[in-house]
């Protein structure tokens, strides 16, 4: 009689010093942290080239917005919409650009612009200013001017306070770069822009 060995595979045994699996718990955490990550980038998508929030400082542009309102711009809108007359239009102030102004379209490239006692006039009609109240009206005048091509004649709804236009000229339309869009607070003010 012979001796024959036969060989058994024995079951593997887990290798100590490798990855263990997954505890529930564990894959859990990944799927919140991708789902964290997501959110972050598609924030920054948005808020780089979409909207952007901003805060405003000054009331130039009461009623409408006031003072430390917070709101968001489309800083995406006039690539596709050309800019109209009373949009409210967020640029970088003329002479300084590190500074941002919002302030009212009046006026567009072309366009003929006077002033005469606080009313405007535009192409030689006389522009309906609802959005300015009564005790915001100021007594300014001006001559008439031809609002150069690629410029924008702006002003503050706030009249009577408000560094527009009027003093620093109209303003180039490579520095306007978001339209007001949307208060989101304080509550009470919360809309959108008109």
């Amino acid at each position: 009689m012979t001796d024959s060995t036969q060989d058994v595979e024995q079951p593997s045994q887990p290798d100590q010093t490798g990855p263990q699996a997954d505890s529930p718990s564990r894959g859990h955490l990944r799927l919140w942290m991708r789902d964290v990550l997501v959110s972050v980038a598609a924030s920054f998508m948005i808020i780089t080239f979409l909207y952007q929030p901003v805060r405003v400082e000054g009331t130039s542009m009461q009623p409408e917005l006031r003072d430390q309102d917070r709101l968001f711009i489309n800083k995406f809108a006039y690539r596709f919409e050309s800019i109209s007359r009373g949009d409210v239009v967020v640029f970088h102030y003329p002479r300084d650009p590190e500074k941002s102004y919002i302030k009212r379209v009046i006026a567009l490239p072309g366009d003929t612009l006077r002033i005469d006692d606080g009313r405007v006039y535009v192409n030689g009609q006389r522009i309906d200013e609802s959005y300015v109240p009564k005790r915001y009206r100021d007594g300014r005048s001006m001559p008439e001017i031809v609002i150069p091509q690629g410029e924008y004649f702006v002003m503050g709804d706030h009249r009577s306070i408000s560094s527009d236009s009027r003093d620093f000229g109209p303003v180039d339309r490579n520095l306007i770069y978001g339209k007001a869009a949307f208060i989101y607070w304080p509550a009470d003010n919360m809309g959108v822009i008109h």
